[in-house]
């Protein structure tokens, strides 16, 4: 067991974890694993993450917040009119899941079966994309690009209907023939929905 100079930060500790999840996966890789790869004790690991499920929650909360909820806060927060807002949204979303399947499916599939175990991750990652597209849509209202409503059920509607191009148990269809053209025709129909 080699020591590292750097101190030992939950940073570091998430590091090392995903890497020892995706040598492992998430059936085989232990605290010890990551400790080991971090020339530490178990124990040390565990003065940041009290228990196995801590880490692996944390290790998810921080994958979806990189691969997915910080590129969709750029795209919310941008100045464009809310009907394009919503639109790239909507298809950054749709593009962070889709090439962490096509580009790393072992990776995805590890990070699928942490969420199986993780409900109240996943309950906080999909709460802070609604808040994100009710910010849009609330914009879209105020300009009068689109009609009034209640932006909290139009938020659900709009995760709801665009659902098979990013929800995880419907990657198997993501490499399928016509795709973009099937998004693109979703995404038309639901703006033409909401325009006033």
């Amino acid at each position: 067991m080699t020591t590292s100079d750097s101190p030992l930060t939950p940073e570091r500790i998430l590091a090392a974890a995903e890497d020892v999840l995706r040598r492992y996966g998430p059936g085989k890789a232990t605290v010890v694993d990551v400790a080991q790869a971090l020339g530490v004790s178990h124990g040390s690991v565990y003065r940041h993450f009290a228990t196995k499920a801590a880490l692996r929650d944390a290790v998810l909360r921080d994958w979806l917040q990189r691969a997915v909820a910080t590129p969709l806060a750029v795209a919310a927060a941008s100045r464009a009119a809310p009907p394009k807002r919503l639109r790239n949204w909507l298809t950054t979303l749709r593009d962070a899941k889709r090439s962490k399947v096509l580009d790393d499916p072992e990776l995805f599939a590890t990070y699928g079966a942490l969420a199986a175990d993780a409900r109240e991750v996943i309950d906080d990652h999909v709460e802070a994309l609604l808040q994100q597209l009710q910010h849009i849509l609330a914009d879209g209202i105020a300009s009068g690009d689109f009609r009034n409503g209640d932006t909290r059920m139009l938020a659900l509607a709009l995760f709801d209907a665009t659902s098979r191009f990013h929800h995880p148990a419907m990657a198997y269809l993501w490499k399928g023939k016509g795709e973009d053209a099937a998004f693109k025709a979703v995404l038309d129909a639901l703006l033409r929905g909401l325009r006033k």
